[in-house]
């Protein structure tokens, strides 16, 4: 029988590639295959995860920050985080062979932001303002007649015009912290009681899922380890739950980020990974933990994923 005081790690479950991105990354590897002997260029990093991207690089793929780095005519893959329809029609004039690799559920809220835009009403997205995703999805917006709004957090509702009340909506970033989302979402339907949006929000489920494990390990553990790039939103929004609920916690990108500080003293150790993170790197952090200490390892899981999304035609 285990004693109660055996130091433990708790994988988290679900972790790691949610549907989106197992798509993304199949979708850059089968265009990679399929042109074998062409360039194949990327635009922006196709999930926000380093060794993803270094892995995808050292198959072939170019990855470039804008069009202009793309020769006319050239493959070229579109990132999960989908694009504006400005980068899309320039895509178009260069006559670029486009591979969308879009994540579905964001590119739903492409498809919200476009209708609304051709009813000449105004949006307030909550998000990022600097992230990928929502530029590309406040370029979707293109009402000369409306506007599109971006707030990070409730002190920002109050620095925006809005110059039709009765005709106004909201969207969200599909990666954001679901109960810091739920606040700016009531503070929006206090200051804009006309204001609709949709019935839940625009956060992906895997996003809420990872989330809702979070919480729940978070308090039987001593510390939370998410393992992701320091540039992925949701990896960053699973440490912030997880202080949060009040159980530290750290980012780390793989077990070379570990310091004796992070577990000194801490019997329960939980492990989870952001939708962009690749399994073998939990592997690879659970066996240099035990280099230096006698874990038990168990799985814990919250709920489990099912999803899957269909590939662009032509693969």
């Amino acid at each position: 029988m285990q004693e109660n005081n055996r130091k433990k790690i708790l994988l988290v479950s679900p972790r790691g590639f949610c549907a989106g991105v197992s798509r993304a990354i199949q979708i850059v590897e089968l265009v990679l295959a399929k042109f074998e002997n062409e360039n194949v260029y990327v635009l922006h990093e196709v999930v926000h995860n380093k060794h993803v991207v270094e892995e995808l690089n050292r198959h072939g793929a170019i990855f470039v920050d804008c069009l202009d780095e793309i020769p006319d005519g050239a493959i070229t893959v579109f990132s999960a985080h989908g694009v504006s329809k400005e980068v899309e029609q320039k895509a178009v004039r260069k006559n670029l062979r486009v591979y969308d690799a879009t994540c579905p559920i964001v590119d739903k809220v492409h498809r919200k932001v476009r209708r609304i835009s051709d009813q000449d009403e105004e949006i307030i997205m909550i998000g990022h303002a600097k992230h990928q995703e929502v530029e590309g999805t406040v370029g979707q917006y293109t009402s000369r007649v409306g506007a599109m709004h971006v707030i990070n957090d409730i002190d920002e509702i109050k620095k925006i015009n809005i110059m039709h009340p009765d005709r106004l909506h909201f969207v969200t970033q599909t990666t954001l912290s679901v109960d810091e989302a739920k606040n700016c979402i009531g503070a929006l339907k206090q200051a804009f009681p006309l204001i609709s949006g949709p019935a839940t929000n625009d956060i992906c489920y895997a996003t809420q899922n990872r989330q809702q494990a979070v919480k729940e390990v978070a308090k039987i553990a001593d510390v939370v380890l998410v393992v992701g790039s320091k540039n992925s939103s949701n990896s960053n929004r699973l440490s912030e739950v997880a202080r949060q609920t009040g159980c530290v916690s750290y980012l780390i990108d793989d077990y070379t980020d570990l310091t004796p500080e992070m577990t000194a003293g801490k019997n329960i150790i939980a492990i989870t990974s952001g939708a962009s993170a690749p399994e073998y790197l939990i592997e690879e952090i659970v066996k240099c933990l035990n280099k230096n200490a006698d874990y038990d390892v168990e799985n814990i899981g919250v709920s489990n994923e099912k999803q899957n999304f269909k590939l662009p035609s032509g693969l």
